[in-house]
């Protein structure tokens, strides 16, 4: 599903949103359900007072910021993710639960969030608008989809040559050596499992888990935001031209965005970003970039050591200056190997959730900005 992004790594397969230890509160979800017995997305939305205020609840930040841009003074967005908390480790309270069935408009990432998934499955809201099926979003996943499988084909086909010569150099060994004691060949054996132990390790942070991260492209921010105006539309059809007219500012907006990063990162003496985990293939495939990330698409699983040695050898290869950390993420691994290199940290933020709510999306994107440009040494 994701996009294609280069990489100076082999590419993650993309099967399952996150493997991140997300708590989903079944009990909560089960709880309400008896509430919920007659209701559903299957009728119409509730007749709305032309003064009532919409609400609108956004599962987390970047989602929360395009409601708020785009209804203005009309809703009352509400966010399931609270400032500061790493959305994929989100659990709802029994409360949240009923604010998605009560609210008019529900925004949300499929299979991102698994609680709110649940809790969406559970209360049925009338208008749903799940971000991945936006046309752009779409669009991008699927051709992620295609490049990964035609990686792990490629894989496969290699996988079998070596298999192949492998039992050759095998049958010719046993042939020639038959009378070899068996300690030596234990040995052998010995050694190949802590290769494959090493390779499992690599294949567990990098074989399992697609990029959610869409939004680090504006431009595909700005599509999920017209999809919401039409949304926002079929609730209060009297406001349905205020809504256009903000998505559409709210492009223009994220279009001039687009375009201070594009020029931005335009002109580097690097290209490689290594980071704290996989977050930024969205915005490297936007802006030529390449992205490493120490950990794989979840933050919270711990790099192997045949995985750090290969982000030294990345570090080293193309003289790679920072690495990148972020906010809601323990920083300890990528401090302790840049330390170990003698190169720099910075903060590089997934925008995943308000880490700062002095500072909105595109503020956060302007901050990531400067630091890549430090980062990677722009003109």
């Amino acid at each position: 599903m994701p996009p294609q992004r280069r990489s100076s790594l082999p590419h993650p397969a993309r099967r399952s949103v996150h493997g991140r230890r997300t708590t989903v509160l079944g009990a909560a979800v089960a709880g309400t359900l008896a509430l919920t017995a007659c209701g559903g997305s299957t009728q119409e939305p509730a007749a709305q007072d032309e003064d009532a205020t919409l609400t609108v609840l956004a599962s987390f930040y970047p989602l929360q910021y395009v409601a708020e841009q785009i209804g203005g003074d009309a809703v009352e967005v509400l966010s399931a993710t609270p400032p500061g908390i790493d959305p994929h480790d989100l659990e709802l309270s029994p409360r949240q639960v009923r604010e998605i069935g009560d609210a008019d408009v529900v925004a949300y990432l499929g299979g991102f969030q698994p609680s709110v998934d649940e809790a969406i499955a559970a209360r049925e809201p009338a208008l749903v608008l799940d971000a991945a099926t936006t046309e752009a979003v779409a669009a991008h996943m699927e051709a992620g989809d295609e490049h990964v499988e035609d990686e792990e084909h490629a894989q496969d086909e290699h996988d079998e040559d070596e298999a192949h010569e492998d039992d050759q150099a095998h049958a010719e060994d046993e042939h020639g050596h038959e009378d070899d004691d068996h300690g030596h060949e234990d040995d052998e054996v010995h050694a190949d499992e802590e290769v494959d132990a090493e390779a499992d390790d690599h294949d567990h942070d990098h074989a399992h888990g697609e990029d959610p991260h869409f939004w680090l492209d504006p431009t595909l921010l700005a599509a999920v935001g017209q999809d919401l105006a039409v949304l926002l539309g079929e609730a209060r059809p009297e406001l349905a031209d205020e809504f256009a007219e903000r998505a559409d500012a709210l492009e223009s907006d994220l279009s001039a965005l687009d375009t201070e990063l594009a020029e931005g990162l335009s002109q580097c003496d690097r290209t490689v970003i290594v980071a704290a985990h996989e977050a930024y293939g969205f915005l490297a495939e936007r802006y030529d970039l390449e992205q490493v990330g120490i950990s794989g698409l979840d933050p919270e699983s711990e790099p192997s050591p045949a995985r750090l040695r290969e982000i030294r050898a990345v570090v080293e290869e193309h003289g790679v200056t920072t690495i990148f950390t972020e906010s809601l993420v323990n920083p300890k691994v990528a401090e302790t190997l840049a330390a170990d290199l003698g190169i720099d940290t910075d903060v590089l933020d997934p925008v995943e959730s308000q880490a700062d709510e002095a500072t909105d999306y595109r503020g956060a994107m302007e901050n990531n900005l400067e630091a890549l440009r430090t980062g990677l040494g722009c003109a």
